[in-house]
């Protein structure tokens, strides 16, 4: 870990989130020894993060760039930090290279790790995936301390995730895994910003879970719903299912309960290619809590390959709208190695 500051930041499709981080190290776990699941996690990072910053996200990459070397300065003023961590939502190769990003395609092509290095000499950089530093995040301090195989699987606009086996990240030969989202559950399903139809975030994303009550608002099925709304159902979104659903509006938590398999359907089929420990989910929409975690973790049971024989944790993340960021100065400071 590293001895001085460190900044995680997140690029986000509306905002850049950054994080100050004061020196932190986990202590080690030798090989053998039991997890230890009330190790130092959601309090020891949260007193970690000594400040944070945001600026909106513009669509020009070379803006963004911009923008990164502006909340770095205001995190820290005197000098560059000792190391920065870049978290992005797309596609990120090993030089740094942002190769495809659905949801931000002017960083497209864009050799963000290149251009930060002329801007932060003599500080060490991370660039990659944002679900894969939150990822790392939740591994080392969060819902899945202790765990030495995790799958984060994070839940907005649309679905992202990172990977950790033996307790080491996995990112793949080219540095693109984890991008769960875009597996297609559907071949004739409704198209998706990648290019396909079907992919599983289609139906279990912050704009599948909008999509299924703009459905049942629009059959006069959940009239809850519709008011929260305002009345328009075209103007239904996820959040107002949320809500309703969180109030006990019975349409609302019919609506949940279709929504909660799609997810528990996709979580299944990353349980049987990985058999991780624990899969911990993230996003905007685990703020639904219990409405939404209670009738996956039913599904998933009934979804999954011999549910009998395995032990899947399915846990809500604990780190916030903060974990990328965390993740990427984790990562950025003291690499990924266990």
């Amino acid at each position: 870990m590293a001895s001085g500051p460190v900044v995680g930041v997140d690029i986000g499709g509306t905002k850049i989130l950054a994080v100050r981080l004061a020196p932190l190290a986990r202590p080690a776990r030798a090989e053998g020894e039991p997890p230890n699941q009330g190790g130092p996690s959601r309090g020891a990072i949260a007193g970690a993060v000594e400040a944070e910053a945001r600026r909106p996200t513009p669509r020009d990459g070379a803006e963004v760039v911009a923008r990164i070397f502006e909340v770095v300065r205001d995190l820290c003023p005197a000098a560059p930090p000792e190391a920065v961590g870049i978290g992005i939502p797309g596609l990120v190769d090993r030089g740094g290279v942002m190769r495809f990003s659905p949801h931000l395609p002017g960083l497209v092509g864009l050799p963000v790790a290149d251009q930060l290095a002329v801007g932060l000499p003599g500080s060490r950089l991370w660039v990659g995936n944002d679900a894969t530093a939150a990822g790392w995040a939740e591994h080392r301090f969060g819902a899945a301390v202790g765990a030495d195989d995790v799958l984060m699987v994070t839940l907005g606009t649309g679905i992202g995730g990172g990977i950790v086996s033996g307790g080491a990240l996995n990112e793949g030969a080219d540095r693109f895994a984890g991008e769960f989202g875009h597996m297609v559950i559907d071949p004739h399903g409704p198209l998706c910003p990648c290019g396909k139809q079907g992919c599983w975030e289609r139906y279990a994303s912050g704009s599948g879970l909008g999509q299924l009550g703009r459905e049942a608002a629009l059959g006069h099925r959940a009239p809850g719903v519709l008011a929260r709304a305002g009345g328009d159902p075209e103007a239904v979104r996820g959040e107002h299912v949320t809500q309703a659903a969180r109030d006990g509006d019975p349409d609302a938590l019919g609506i949940m309960a279709r929504f909660a398999w799609w997810l528990a359907l996709g979580l299944a089929n990353l349980a049987n290619a990985f058999d991780p420990r624990v899969i911990v989910l993230g996003g905007g929409l685990i703020e639904a809590g219990d409405v939404l975690l209670g009738p996956v973790r039913k599904a998933f049971a009934e979804l999954v390959e011999a549910p009998g024989e395995r032990r899947v944790r399915i846990e809500a993340a604990v780190l916030g709208e903060r974990a990328g960021a965390i993740g990427s100065g984790l990562l950025a400071a003291g690499g990924a190695a266990a």
